[in-house]
């Protein structure tokens, strides 16, 4: 069936892709998910407790909390109070952190440009809104409970 060898196909990008980012950020003290998480910090228009990053990134809260309290013991990160919450602390960038993000995506745009070479945007767009639409019938399944059977 062709959706599972496309599953089949991202799992195999998802393991080349992480170890590929493990390369291109070490130099900055992060790893894939570290880098990962930080871009979720990032792209928040507001701070965030765990378990919300973790939910808009579709992570379990267990492991990005991990990675935050790495991030947080080297100073990437800080946890502040949270208004609406006592226990559920926010997430927020240091300047450290901000400044390794900002180095990631510069060492990340020559990389990205050199593995679109040759690909045609169009068959891209429609790769990323094939994606797009499997993400979201797995967001349903899983809000309707369906996948945890």
């Amino acid at each position: 069936m062709a959706v599972s060898e496309l599953i089949v196909a991202i799992f195999r990008l998802n393991g080349r892709l992480l170890v590929a980012g493990d390369r291109l950020v070490a130099g900055l003290g992060l790893t894939s998910a570290r880098w990962q998480v930080l871009g979720a910090i990032a792209l928040s228009p507001v701070p965030e407790p765990v378990a919300r990053l973790a939910r808009n990134m579709g992570l379990n809260r267990q492991g990005v909390q991990r990675i935050v309290g790495e991030l947080e013991a080297e100073g990437f990160v800080e946890l502040k109070d949270n208004p609406h919450h006592r226990s559920a602390r926010l997430v927020v960038m240091t300047p450290k952190g901000v400044q390794a993000y900002n180095a990631a995506l510069q060492v990340q745009a020559p990389w990205v440009s050199m593995l679109g070479e040759d690909l045609d945007a169009k068959s891209i767009k429609a790769a990323a809104k094939v994606l797009e639409g499997l993400r979201q019938r797995l967001e349903h399944l899983s809000r309707d409970g369906a996948d945890e059977e």
